[in-house]
């Protein structure tokens, strides 16, 4: 017969156990919540680099590509994850991969036309086109409330765009504007290719380490096409080299590598409130970094409001549709 007091440090044990479980959980419930904002603020200082530097759109993506997929490689190698290069995954990739190379020119693009506060209010669009994509890719019906939240967000890129006593499309912001949203169109587009994939059991990573090298060949291309018989713009001057290095390693490798780890851990809802604050993160560095053209106008910032209320709306309806639709417990 156990003993009163065998039974009570047994107890006793049992709590320090459940103590030291659950404290281990927070602390690494922390460390990712921690991890998943840097990797959205490492995301958002894309946009900053991008207007740092003087080079062409064209030749920051192809030295992001390649600086992106020798160090993913790398990683891989390190890791030892085995990368499936059969038949099928590459007819599957190689034409997002341009569609991703194609995102991300138009994308510096955009910034380069106007400024990184109204680039990224308008890539913001992009749960629209995804609103209208989604349907046609996963045979489904569209919805509604999500087009109806995506024509408010139009509305809220009109007051984004607007410049007071000026007619809309006279504004010195809508080719860059333009640039955003088609820019937006195409993440759109690959994100939505990319959950087909994934639907069909294609791993993640291998589906996004072959359309990084698939935009990287597809640049090369367009760098060859296009700058056959001025090769010497590859030579970029020493601090946009450094820029590029950044935009490459920590904004690409690190951050793909650190958030595919840490969105294993976290709740989707947790993860799209978070990625909703990439603009946020950008619009403020870029107003601390350049005060004089950053600074907008009033209804610059109204439209700002209502395009990202729409956005963390759009994510909390999201949530709330798949609590009703997944298995109880």
């Amino acid at each position: 017969m156990v003993s009163i007091r065998a039974k009570k440090s047994l107890l006793e044990s049992n709590d320090q156990t459940l103590f030291l479980v659950t404290s281990h959980t927070m602390l690494t419930q922390h460390k990712n919540l921690f991890l998943l904002h840097l990797t959205v603020l490492i995301f958002g200082v894309t946009g900053i680099l991008g207007k740092l530097m003087d080079a062409d759109e064209i030749i920051i993506v192809f030295y992001r590509l390649i600086i992106a997929v020798i160090g993913i490689f790398a990683y891989f190698k390190i890791s030892g994850y085995r990368i499936n290069l059969s038949k099928q995954a590459l007819k599957e990739t190689w034409y997002v991969g341009v569609i991703v190379g194609l995102h991300w020119i138009t994308f510096f693009g955009a910034i380069k036309l106007s400024n990184v506060s109204v680039a990224l209010i308008c890539f913001s669009s992009g749960a629209f086109f995804t609103s209208l994509l989604e349907p046609l890719y996963f045979k489904r019906r569209l919805d509604y409330r999500e087009v109806l939240l995506g024509l408010i967000t139009v509305v809220g890129i009109f007051y984004v765009c607007r410049e007071p006593g000026k007619p809309f499309f006279e504004s010195k912001y809508l080719p860059g504007m333009l640039m955003a949203l088609f820019s937006a169109s195409l993440s759109s587009w690959f994100t939505v290719i990319n959950g087909v994939l994934i639907k069909k059991g294609r791993r993640a990573k291998n589906i996004s380490f072959l359309e990084l090298s698939f935009a990287f060949v597809f640049l090369a291309a367009v760098v060859l096409f296009q700058y056959h018989d001025q090769l010497d713009v590859l030579a970029m001057k020493p601090i946009d080299f450094l820029y590029v290095s950044i935009l490459g390693i920590l904004c690409t490798s690190f951050a793909y590598i650190v958030s595919v780890d840490v969105m294993k851990e976290l709740s989707p809802y947790t993860v799209v409130m978070a990625v909703n604050l990439e603009p946020i993160y950008s619009i403020v560095l870029a107003v601390l970094i350049w005060p004089a053209s950053e600074k907008m106008s009033p209804t610059f910032y109204v439209g700002a409001l209502i395009i990202i209320g729409i956005i963390f709306l759009n994510g909390y309806f999201k949530m709330k549709d798949r609590k009703k639709i997944a298995p109880e417990n």
